[in-house]
Formats: structure tokens, C-alpha cells, sequence
């Protein structure tokens, strides 16, 4: 009888871990070098209405295949962590500020940006677009939400910085993801030609971000259990603590002007979160919301809204 008690707990504990590293395995881990499975479980309605193509398709390939015909120079550093990061450089004529480009989530410079590059890039700024660890070249295993995303951004920052000879501006110009380490980054010391951060629909933690994901894609809310083992396996695994995803320091503590993005129907990431990252700002800022945009897609929604909405930040902040 004993047994068959300890057997079954084992069993039980099992079953408890097994669920918390499916959902570790599925969100953190990077499958970049794996064969993915033929049926995405996870290729869900909210995964697709809150991507570019949906209703953009049009101009989201077209500004992606405008980015692969540039001839870009690669770019490497390498983390705090030992990982070799790769980015793309991509100079301008008579440039005038360099733009650090950020994707998001299991994202691309050449996809999350496929509205904005040459736009930027024929208003005379020079742009960087990274690959974030575990994405495109870049070595890593993991994805942390930020949580070492944020330094990774501080080092390609002091690389634009070795090399900005003539000390033009520099901004941070991160999406989702890309934006909330972006805004995460703001808290540590950073060159002094950044001159302000651009942060489009951007989460304030990854805590946050997975509860709303669950609750509103899966409709769990009561998931305190399933917090526990991730943040289990982001710390014995991963190497990093879920707490360190969190924009609430840096935001406190941050002194360069932001200019906030977020599309009013982003079923992805709240809105909520842009909002309290605002909240929490005392820098210069402005909140911009697009109310017909989802994730991703205030730059399609409004174009000519959007562009003149960062030309007006460069040109206030960068002298």
C-alpha cells in the first residue's frame, strides 16, 4: 500500500513538473535549431489577427523584401552571458541620427520593421537591426522577455557609440518584446548621444504578459501554480529570474524622453501595459494610440499618422 501512495505522488509531481516544462519548453526555450512539429497547436486566433499580414500583407512583404535587397554589413558583439549577437547596419546618405532597431518576440528586424526601415532610412538615419538571442544569427538557447535582452541592448548601444565618430543621436526603437527591453534598458547607464527610446506596444513584464495570455487565450485565471514552475525553470534552466523582466525600475528611473505606441485593438499585448508604463514614466513622453490597430500594426494602420509622429520626436530631441 505504501508503494502504490509513493508511487502515485511520484507520478502526480511528474504530471505537475511535465505541464510546467511544456509550458517552459513552448515560451522560453528556442526551437530555431529544432524541426518544429507540422501541427503549431499554438498557431492560435489571436497569433494571427495580431500580425502584420493580416489585412497588411501587401506592404509587410514589400518592406521586408526592400530590407533583403539592401547591402547591409554584419554586425557582432558579444553578451554579457558569452552569446555571439549578430545585427544587420545599414548606413544612410548625409546621415543625421543612428536608429537601434529591436524586434519582438520570435521576431525579425526585417519583419517587425518592415513598415518603418526605409522610411527611416530615407530620412537620413542609419539603422542597426538586431537579432535578439535566439533569433536569426544569434546564438542562445533561450528567450528571456527582456530579461537579458535589456543588457544585450546596452551593449549594442555602446557599440553605435565606439563608432559614431561625428556623435550624431542615437535612438532605441524597439517592438513588443523588443520594446519592453528597450524601456528595460533605459534603467542602466547608456551613451550620451541616446537622445530618447521609441516603444511600440511593448508589455511592462513578462509576469504580466504570460497571466494575460492565459487568461485571455486559454481562459485560465487562477494560474499561480503554473507561475511557480516557470519561474522554476527560468532560474534553473534559462539562468535568469522572471522578476528581472520588468520595465516598474527602469521606467522610476529612466531620464531620456519616450515616445509610447500601442494599438487600441492588441489582443497580443494589452494596452494596459503601454499605459502603465506611462504611468510610471517621469521623462518626457507621449502616449500615441492607435484605436484601430492590433499588435504590431499602428505603422500600417496610419502611416502617414505614425511617421510624422517619430519625424517630430527626432527632430525635438535630436540636438
Amino acid at each position: 500500500m505504501k508503494k502504490k501512495i509513493v508511487g502515485a505522488a511520484a507520478m502526480a509531481s511528474g504530471i505537475y513538473m511535465g505541464f510546467g516544462w511544456s509550458f517552459f519548453n513552448l515560451t522560453v526555450r528556442c526551437k530555431k535549431n529544432r524541426k518544429e512539429s507540422k501541427k503549431k497547436w499554438f498557431q492560435l486566433h489571436h497569433t494571427k489577427i495580431n500580425h502584420p499580414r493580416y489585412e497588411h500583407e501587401e506592404e509587410y512583404e514589400e518592406g521586408k523584401a526592400w530590407c533583403r535587397q539592401q547591402k547591409m554589413q554584419d554586425c557582432f558583439i558579444r553578451s554579457r552571458d558569452g552569446l555571439k549577437l549578430h545585427g544587420y547596419y545599414l548606413p544612410a546618405k548625409d546621415a543625421k541620427r543612428f536608429v537601434l532597431l529591436c524586434h519582438g518576440y520570435k521576431g525579425s528586424g526585417f519583419g517587425d520593421f518592415a513598415n518603418m526601415a526605409r522610411f527611416l532610412h530615407e530620412n537620413q538615419c542609419n539603422l542597426l537591426f538586431i537579432d535578439q538571442r535566439c533569433c536569426g544569427s544569434s546564438q542562445g538557447e533561450y528567450i528571456t522577455f527582456g530579461a537579458m535582452e535589456q543588457y544585450d541592448i546596452q551593449k549594442w548601444a555602446y557599440y553605435i557609440s565606439l563608432r559614431n565618430k561625428n556623435k550624431l543621436p542615437i535612438y532605441l526603437y524597439g517592438e513588443s518584446m523588443g520594446a519592453a527591453s528597450v524601456l528595460m534598458a533605459s534603467g542602466h547607464h547608456l551613451p550620451r548621444e541616446v537622445k530618447g527610446l521609441i516603444s511600440d506596444c511593448g508589455f511592462f513584464s513578462m509576469e504580466s504578459q504570460v497571466r494575460d495570455m492565459a487568461a485571455n487565450w486559454f481562459h485560465l485565471n487562477h494560474i499561480g501554480s503554473l507561475i511557480f514552475r516557470l519561474k522554476f525553470f527560468c532560474r534553473t534552466l534559462a539562468g535568469f529570474q522572471m522578476g528581472e523582466a520588468d520595465t516598474t525600475e527602469a521606467m522610476r528611473r529612466n531620464q531620456r524622453p519616450i515616445l509610447f505606441f500601442h494599438g487600441g485593438k492588441d489582443t497580443y499585448v494589452d494596452p494596459k501595459n503601454t499605459k502603465y508604463n506611462y504611468s510610471l514614466c517621469h521623462a518626457p513622453k507621449e502616449f500615441v494610440e492607435i484605436s484601430e490597430a492590433r499588435h504590431l500594426c499602428c505603422a500600417y494602420e496610419k502611416p502617414e499618422y505614425y511617421r510624422q509622429k517619430v519625424m517630430n520626436f527626432f527632430h525635438q530631441y535630436d540636438t
